[in-house]
């Protein structure tokens, strides 16, 4: 029998939680749910679900402070759901390490597929994955691989999210072509991103603090365009 993949569901309006577990158990998913920041941490590390779905207004302690705790120890993809839907407020979750953002309220068969999507991103690669099927790009210093969600920057394996690394590994697999930023939302996530270009801004932001420009290749704005991965 295959194990369920888990859902942590962090909310402290009952009624939207219990509703938000029901689509998930529908479709095969193993949930819990918990209603403060602090239990969401404890829930975390008993739990081990593979995805969160966290709200941000909670007592004890709020969204964003759990997305920036969980965040110094594991690079579990986390969704944000929340009825604030201001720009700040989506790109400080992203900032933060947030792997999506969604706006309450929401329809329950486009959460579902963005959990789905996001599962499928860091699905650990099968064993036996033919040599023809590995996804891995390779340059001066840095390695970048699909297959097994990994990126090796100067030696040293680089803890990613998902998205930074999909998003490091499409460029890179595409070296000098310039994408628009609304190229990369629709490659990257799949979807119209609640109309927001800045969501590639932020991650390419992220990118960047964790690998630096080399000698022989960099991460460069093409300023009014977009990006691309530059070899030199």
């Amino acid at each position: 029998m295959v194990d369920k993949q888990k859902i942590l569901i962090v909310d402290d309006d009952e009624n939207i939680a219990e509703l938000i577990s029901l689509y998930l158990i529908k479709e095969c998913f193993d949930t819990k749910i918990v209603s403060d920041g602090e239990s969401a941490l404890m829930a975390h590390k008993t739990f081990q679900p593979d995805l969160i779905l966290l709200d941000i207004m909670l007592p004890r302690m709020d969204g964003y402070q759990v997305c920036r705790e969980i965040r110094t120890y594991s690079n579990t993809p986390i969704m944000m759901l929340s009825a604030k839907g201001e720009v700040f407020d989506k790109v400080l979750g992203l900032e933060l390490g947030a792997d999506d953002y969604m706006e309450k309220p929401f329809d329950s068969k486009e959460l579902v597929a963005r959990v789905k999507a996001i599962l499928r991103r860091v699905k650990p690669a099968v064993s036996n994955t033919p040599a023809q099927n590995v996804k891995k790009v390779t340059y001066p210093d840095l390695e970048i691989s699909l297959t097994n969600y990994s990126v090796t920057y100067m030696g040293q394996h680089i803890d990613m999210p998902p998205k930074e690394l999909e998003l490091l590994y499409f460029m890179a697999a595409s070296p000098n072509h310039v994408f628009t930023r609304e190229q990369l939302l629709d490659q990257i996530w799949g979807y119209e991103y609640i109309g927001d270009t800045r969501t590639v801004d932020v991650h390419m932001k992220r990118l960047r603090e964790k690998i630096k420009d080399h000698a022989s290749w960099r991460i460069a704005t093409i300023w009014g365009i977009g990006y691309k991965f530059e070899v030199k």
